[in-house]
């Protein structure tokens, strides 16, 4: 939903996030058809303030480069991505896929949202392994920004 200066609010850009693991987690578990999981999404009612472009994306270019970031993850990992939580899993993948694919959303942005997101969605103690994997992993993807 854009804001007066066209630009998308973070809240709508959080809510579309929250989908996205919703609907990445679901399609895991169900092997479901992507555009039939992004429909249901988008007849929630409480879906409706999310950035359905930015849902749209994550929805469907975190699957299709899910073997790529995969290849990024696994250095950073203490088990093989199969015996990923299936939670863990898909938060890890949103958020590699953001450190690598969108290099407009600042690296604590997309440490924090992965790690609030391991709060809302994952085992008890889950964001704090999300915190320490995405945290080694921007600072190999994004040194200068680190650095900056």
């Amino acid at each position: 939903m854009p804001s007066a200066g066209g630009k998308i609010s973070s809240s709508a850009r959080r809510r579309a996030r929250r989908c996205a693991v919703q609907a990445l987690y679901q399609w895991q578990v169900s092997g479901n058809d992507l555009n039939d999981i992004e429909t249901q999404f988008r007849a929630v009612p409480d879906n409706q303030k999310a950035d359905f472009d930015y849902f749209h994306e994550l929805l469907h270019q975190v699957p299709a480069h899910a073997g790529e970031l995969d290849l990024v993850l696994t250095p950073y990992l203490d088990r093989p991505i199969p015996e990923l939580d299936p939670v863990e899993r898909a938060i890890l993948r949103l958020c590699a896929y953001e450190l690598t694919h969108r290099l407009d959303i600042p690296y604590r942005v997309v440490i924090n949202e992965g790690v609030d997101l391991a709060k809302m969605y994952g085992a008890d103690q889950s964001h704090k392994y999300i915190n320490g994997v995405l945290d080694k992993l921007a600072r190999d993807l994004r040194p200068v920004e680190l650095r900056g």
